[in-house]
């Protein structure tokens, strides 16, 4: 292994970053709102823009909306190096999820450059689009991309009130064309190896202690839509015992939903995250239901059984209610393990800076997972307060955030010197 140089993050430029970027949001809702498409994400893709500038980036917009920023390196035609993030957010999120990954990296490329710290190989600092789930159902639009992922049939997907991702792209000055036709023109560079740190979304660091996570493997996730169908009648009117109640059979198969992953031997878990009731009135015994849920693991043959099980669950219990259930599964990625040569160039710069660190998987998903398939990947995680994301207290201190940088400027420049067929 090649010795770890290790850097120390300013601390005050890292906050005031943060800070900055958190004042660009969307005022009418909670939290910290910064959707894919909307306004708000817009004015912070500039400020973005602008940051990687001033940290001395070269930077332009590919035709999948990522930013990219480059640092030359003395050899531009070996592999690159990649790193980033994403700074999106989910409706009502907080302030860190993705963006310690795009503002560190930041801070690693000012660390190089002050310490006039060259790297061999081209530094790509990434902010890859819509990272996050929308209403379309795909998650990291941007990275999906570059991985040749993204179809022209999910460009025909459509959002509730019937407007198409094609149609979101154009409105966001993006032409789906070359949104498709990315994945080609990123495939041409050859990439060395890719880095994301990010914060945990989970409490497992802060309950053993430990300031680095070293990510082992991202979960597989299936989403499923049932649509229940029963018979609508007057709720006044109609016996209990003579329903087709479709909502009480949703009710049932929310319950299934969360036993079976309550019930994972490993690292499972499974959420319903809304329900649709049509007609919706309180004197009519709802007729249509539409149910909607995931299940994740980093255990595929758990993830198998388990959505098998629950098919034949939710089914048992509709008939059971005279209500017929169609079930719709899709798969939003598969589980993606982490590169062994990233892995142990994470753990040696950890132990360098005597920062204590766990293996832990991923039970979120990130723009790693479709990075994965241009090059070896490997993810750095640092402690959530309490576990807690996506929501407006997510929380990781200052301390913690900064440890994470040095760790990821360590493996970037150990990486940089890593042999290009190494596994």
């Amino acid at each position: 292994m090649t010795d770890i140089k290790t850097l120390d993050p300013v601390a005050e430029r890292v906050q005031q970053d943060l800070d900055s970027l958190a004042e660009i949001r969307d005022p009418g809702a909670a939290g910290w709102t910064r959707t894919v498409f909307s306004e708000p994400y817009r004015a912070s893709r500039d400020w973005v823009r602008r940051r990687m500038t001033e940290a001395g980036l070269t930077v332009h917009a590919d035709g999948a909306g990522n930013l990219v920023g480059v640092l030359p390196g003395r050899n531009p035609s070996a592999p690159a190096l990649v790193t980033g993030s994403h700074t999106d957010t989910v409706e009502g999120g907080g302030r860190f999820d993705g963006i310690v990954g795009v503002l560190g990296s930041l801070e690693v490329v000012r660390q190089l450059r002050e310490h006039d710290l060259g790297l061999n190989r081209d530094l790509l600092v990434v902010d890859f689009l819509g990272e996050e789930s929308n209403d379309y159902g795909l998650s990291c639009l941007g990275s999906r991309s570059l991985a040749g992922e993204l179809t022209t049939e999910d460009l025909d997907r459509r959002d509730l009130r019937g407007v198409s991702l094609a149609e979101r792209y154009l409105g966001f000055g993006l032409d789906p064309s070359e949104v498709l036709a990315s994945a080609a023109r990123f495939a041409r560079r050859d990439l060395h190896r890719y880095v994301e740190l990010h914060v945990e979304q989970g409490p497992v660091l802060e309950e053993r202690g430990a300031a680095i996570g070293v990510v082992t493997a991202i979960a597989a996730i299936r989403r499923l839509v049932a649509t229940f169908t029963g018979r609508p009648d007057h709720a006044g009117t109609r016996p209990m015992g003579d329903r087709h109640d479709a909502l009480v059979a949703a009710a049932e198969a929310v319950l299934a939903v969360r036993q079976e992953g309550c019930g994972a031997p490993v690292h499972g878990v499974a959420t319903t995250s809304r329900i649709d009731s049509d007609p919706g009135s309180p004197n009519v015994v709802p007729g249509l239901v539409r149910m909607y849920a995931e299940m994740r693991s980093v255990d595929t043959g758990w993830l198998t059984d388990a959505q098998r099980r629950l098919a034949t669950e939710i089914e048992r219990k509709a008939a059971g209610h005279g209500v017929d259930v169609d079930l719709t599964w899709s798969l939003d990625n598969e589980r993606v393990g982490t590169s062994q040569s990233v892995h142990e160039v994470v753990g040696h710069a950890a132990d360098a800076i005597g920062a204590t660190w766990e293996p832990v998987p991923s039970g979120a998903t990130h723009d790693a997972v479709h990075i994965a398939r241009l090059c070896p990947m490997g993810m750095i995680f640092v402690p959530s307060r309490d576990g807690r994301s996506h929501c407006p207290e997510e929380w990781t201190d200052i301390a913690d955030v900064v440890t994470g940088i040095q760790v990821h400027a360590a493996t970037l420049i150990a990486l940089d010197r890593l042999p290009d067929d190494a596994a």
